[in-house]
């Protein structure tokens, strides 16, 4: 396990831009974490990592965006969904099975044991919070 800490949105968002320049085909990411901690500005420097140069915001109200760079990217924000029977609906599986960079949002609330039935092994886990004693992630 490594442990990055960041104080800034400019420090969250280029760590996650390192991450998106090594991504490889077909590795998922996920990230965790409650609202308002940072997880759109780390899928924005993640999909710069990736050459990807359009706008990125929160799928919240779509589920999941799909953006091309190095290859495709399927956003992903699953905090509004309770039942893996709507993650199947629509298309889960297929998406995270075609060899794309998928990067994959879980939030805290939602539970990651119960998405992670649908995650093939070998998914990297990113769990961001804001530390109590600081600003930093």
């Amino acid at each position: 396990m490594r442990i990055l800490e960041s104080r800034s949105e400019e420090e969250s968002f280029r760590i996650a831009e390192e991450l998106g320049k090594k991504a490889k085909a077909g590795e998922i990411y996920c990230l965790e974490g409650e609202l308002g901690v940072g997880k759109t500005v780390f899928a924005k420097g993640f999909a710069k990592g990736l050459g990807i140069d359009a706008v990125i915001d929160s799928p919240t109200f779509n589920i999941v965006k799909e953006y091309q760079g190095r290859f495709v990217l399927y956003h992903f924000d699953v905090y509004r969904i309770e039942d893996i029977d709507e993650l199947l609906e629509i298309g889960f599986e297929e998406m995270t099975g075609n060899g794309a960079t998928r990067y994959v949002l879980l939030s805290g609330q939602v539970g990651l044991r119960k998405k992670s039935l649908l995650l093939p092994s070998g998914y990297a886990l990113i769990k961001i919070w804001i530390k109590a004693s600081s600003i930093g992630k």
